[in-house]
């Protein structure tokens, strides 16, 4: 990070800029306070007391996701490799939502779990269950360290504080509203980041797109640029999966990436699912990842365009580009995670630099108070309550909840300076999903759907499907494996799904099942279909609340633009 203060990086803020930023820290702090008034019991602490509207868990999950690392991450990605980045969003993204609001989230929320581990306990028993809160829990203390770093380089660039002051301080903050109001104020924050981050990027877009003479303007200067035309076309995505070769990258891209990596992510990552399991109703979790699936359609338009205006606006990517298409560092001190920050410093007048740094700021806060609030429920609820202090009082699961929120805080700060090492953000975060989500996944999928499938073959799967992506990353880094960039984790992904159903088949073949008695409403043959139903009456009424109709709606205008772009 010492590079970055060579390189001519620090923000040029007014006060005006501080005026706005301090505003905005008070009201997100002041947000916390009042839902703090509304958590009376642990289940208002960590799940809302399940009584939010669908539009706000709808606009909830999206935004926990468009966190530090959708947004610096993926700009950085439109600097190296341009459109093909759409693919996180259109392939890796809107069809796994779509199958969570549709297929998954009637057993979510009918079987009231409070958690997904809670879910492997019930189909599989406690080893399955220990290993997914274990492998879940340090999980989001490794990802929210990333969100903690770059929301840490932020605050390094405006005031020129150290790195480790700036990461203490900006965790203070998250953890001070988390703890507060628990669920509640993370997502009535994140509602609020929502609308503050598409403020931010959606000027900053624009004011770029006429610097460099609009859409055909772009097109001349990023076909002129390194890496060229293929920047420029989302298939077959050559230059993004490092491939090589069309069909191995079209494949990489559709099953690596858009099967096993995006539907591992959506459906059995709890940071997600909580926000649906906070709704009122049956109706509201379905149409919460669907509601979440139309801004998220457009999200690259203000993500990953901004970076491709950055690598042909940015003095420092003029020059640089092609090192860091090579891997190499640059001689300027740019990395490509600096694409956002940079085009700021190009483009944006006094006053609205403060408004674009708030976005920044509460796109960093939204994605690590999403890891901690999911962090602290799996802890508190499948690892201490299941293994440590059963029979405790309600009361001392609600304080426990807020001291693990503290003791994860602690842990992110150590996780931010691993994540530190990374080049680009979103390659380490791919990495991290292909070892946890890829072979959850195949044990959730396969114990959902296959009523023969026993408790050990769901513990021994899981185990097996994550040694197997971390072996095929170690022989990547060692270069045993020719495989570059994001290729990597799409490959240890499909390793660790593969690797996962195979050995689960084996395992249960020679292993005894569970009575299907105890299997009613954890596998889709045994499940009554009347219970997997939601009300369509009172709140619940109308056409446009149908999930159906809405998921339709979604799938048609994604294959839209997948054709148009």
């Amino acid at each position: 990070m010492h590079v970055l203060a060579d390189a001519n990086l620090r923000l040029d803020a007014s006060p005006i800029d501080y005026v706005l930023l301090a505003f905005y820290f008070a009201l997100v702090l002041g947000i916390g306070y009042m839902a703090r008034r509304s958590v009376s019991s642990s289940l208002d602490f960590f799940l809302s007391g399940r009584s939010l509207p669908a539009w706000v868990t709808g606009l909830a999950f999206i935004s926990a996701n468009l966190g530090a690392v959708e947004i610096m991450g993926m700009s950085a990605n439109g600097v190296l490799y341009g459109l093909p980045t759409v693919h996180y969003f259109w392939i890796g993204a809107i069809p796994a939502m779509l199958f969570l609001g549709i297929v998954m989230m009637p057993f979510y929320y009918g079987s009231k779990v409070r958690s997904v581990p809670e879910f492997m306990l019930r189909r599989f028993g406690k080893p399955a269950h220990l290993v997914n809160g274990i492998s879940f829990a340090s999980a989001q203390i490794l990802i929210a360290g990333a969100n903690l770093f770059l929301l840490a380089s932020v605050v390094n660039l405006l005031l020129g504080w150290p790195l480790w002051v700036s990461i203490i301080v900006a965790a203070a903050v998250v953890l001070s509203y988390t703890a507060l109001g628990g669920l509640s104020a993370a997502i009535y924050n994140e509602v609020l980041q929502f609308f503050v981050i598409v403020a931010a990027l959606l000027p900053l877009t624009i004011v770029g797109l006429v610097k460099v003479g609009g859409w055909q303007g772009l097109v001349d200067k990023v076909t002129a640029s390194p890496g060229g035309e293929a920047q420029l076309h989302s298939w077959p995505g050559d230059n993004l999966t490092g491939f090589g070769n069309s069909f191995l990258s079209i494949l990489g891209l559709v099953f690596g990436l858009g099967f096993v990596l995006s539907f591992g992510y959506w459906t059995t990552n709890f940071v997600e699912v909580q926000r649906a399991m906070a709704s009122k109703s049956m109706s509201a979790a379905r149409r919460t990842p669907i509601i979440g699936a139309f801004p998220k359609m457009l999200v690259p338009f203000i993500v990953i365009i901004p970076g491709m205006i950055a690598a042909v606006t940015v003095s420092e990517y003029v020059q640089d580009k092609q090192v860091l298409l090579e891997g190499g560092d640059a001689p300027s001190g740019v990395t490509a995670n600096n694409a956002i920050l940079l085009l700021m410093r190009d483009l944006l007048p006094n006053g609205m630099l403060g408004v674009a740094l708030a976005g920044l700021l509460a796109s960093f806060m939204a994605g690590m108070a999403a890891n901690l609030s999911s962090f602290n429920t799996v802890f508190t609820y499948d690892i201490w309550q299941s293994y440590v202090k059963k029979n405790e009082s309600d009361g001392y699961y609600l304080r426990l909840g807020r001291m693990v929120t503290a003791i994860g805080t602690v842990l992110a700060i150590g996780t931010a300076f691993i994540a530190s090492n990374s080049g680009n953000i979103l390659t380490y975060l791919q990495d991290l999903f292909s070892f946890f989500n890829a072979p959850l996944f195949a044990t959730f999928i396969l114990g959902m759907f296959w009523k023969r499938m026993t408790p050990t073959a769901g513990w021994v799967g899981l185990v097996s499907g994550t040694a197997s992506a971390i072996t095929v990353w170690l022989l990547s880094q060692a270069g045993v494996l020719g495989l570059t960039g994001q290729g990597i984790s799409f490959v240890a992904a499909g390793t660790a799904f593969v690797v996962d159903i195979a050995v689960s088949v084996g395992v249960s073949l020679a292993t005894t099942p569970k009575p299907e008695a105890q299997l009613v409403g954890l596998v889709y043959s045994l499940t009554p279909k009347e219970s997997l139903k939601h009300d369509e009456t009172g709140d619940d009424a109308g056409w446009y609340r149908k999930p159906g109709l809405l998921a339709g709606i979604v799938l048609i205008l994604t294959i839209a633009l997948n054709i148009i772009f």
